[in-house]
């Protein structure tokens, strides 16, 4: 079957960044399935500078006006590019108002909508929703890894329906399992393995619910702020899996393009490359996951190790050089 493959498209609203993914349609002209993660940044999380004065900051969540109308925005943007599945991350869950507006928005556009609260009141949390018309929803399941951070992240199993649906041609039925999440801010490398961690939880939790169903093999699609780059643990254990991001399959990038993929501008101000939109083909698994995950948690070490020694012989140099 011939593919044509159109790239996603990459809208900004701050320093933020709008990611869908790339839409694959066949000669007969099906019907196109997109995805976009979101990374919103929380009002509680964005700081704000008082009349030039940087010694002054304060948060967005103060100033009702200013996170109304950005949200707004962000909506707007949303539901311009009408993407079949939207992931956001950051969602504001514990203001009444701002949940209740993208509920009001996403569902008068059809969408269902499903949220989840990080753990030990955040604040902040994630939202997964899907078009009414492209699936029929067949289960959602929270996960709480109940580690450091407080993360957390949502599985949802979804069936395509009406015209996306294979079903209207055969007795076949294309479902998905559809995972939602932001992972831990590296803020040091002693959190590489608590990250790493988080990552082999959620796929265990999929792989056990495939078991716990019965279900057959599916696509899976991983979606969200990684809070890691093309150079890091996590993007190397994914891929020794089989899981393909859908920017480079877009963009015809290899692993060592990593310089090519911009997100964001992180809170320390650094340009990076940490949302994706990972897929798995049920006949691209390559490996056990017990198996990928020790030989991710040993070149981890391996690393970290090597970083050590070199930093070592760093300050050698210079202690001799005084």
């Amino acid at each position: 079957m011939r593919k044509e493959i159109r790239s996603r498209r990459i809208n900004r609203i701050g320093s933020y960044a709008i990611s869908s993914s790339m839409s694959m349609r066949d000669h007969r002209q099906q019907p196109c399935i997109t995805c976009t993660t979101f990374n919103i940044l929380a009002p509680i999380y964005k700081r704000l500078t008082i009349n030039n004065d940087k010694s002054q900051n304060s948060r967005e969540s103060d100033y009702r006006a200013y996170w109304l109308v950005r949200n707004q925005k962000i909506l707007d943007s949303l539901l311009r590019e009408r993407s079949s599945i939207i992931c956001l991350q950051e969602f504001w869950v514990g203001n009444e108002e701002l949940v209740s507006m993208y509920e009001k928005r996403l569902g008068d556009a059809g969408y269902i909508n499903f949220k989840l609260a990080r753990t030990n009141n955040r604040g902040d949390g994630l939202l997964i929703a899907v078009r009414k018309e492209c699936f029929r929803v067949i289960c959602h399941r929270e996960l709480l890894f109940n580690d450091c951070g407080d993360r957390v992240a949502q599985l949802l199993h979804v069936e395509l329906a009406g015209p996306y649906s294979p079903s209207r041609n055969n007795d076949t039925r294309q479902e998905i399992l559809i995972v939602n999440t932001h992972l831990l801010f590296p803020h040091n490398s002693s959190l590489a393995l608590v990250r790493l961690n988080q990552v082999y939880k959620i796929l265990q939790y999929v792989e056990s619910y495939q078991k716990e169903n019965k279900l057959s093999p599916m696509p899976i699609m991983l979606c969200g702020d990684w809070n890691g780059s093309k150079r890091g643990h996590v993007y190397k254990f994914l891929r020794s899996i089989g899981f393909v991001s859908s920017y480079d399959t877009a963009h015809q990038y290899t692993d060592a393009d990593a310089h090519k993929w911009v997100s964001h501008q992180n809170h320390r101000g650094n340009i990076c490359g940490v949302d994706f939109i990972w897929l798995l083909n049920p006949n691209r698994y390559r490996k056990l996951l017990k198996s990928s995950w020790s030989e991710a948690v040993f070149g981890m070490f391996k690393y970290l190790v090597r970083r050590a020694s070199l930093d070592r012989r760093k300050g050698l140099c210079l202690a001799k050089g005084r």
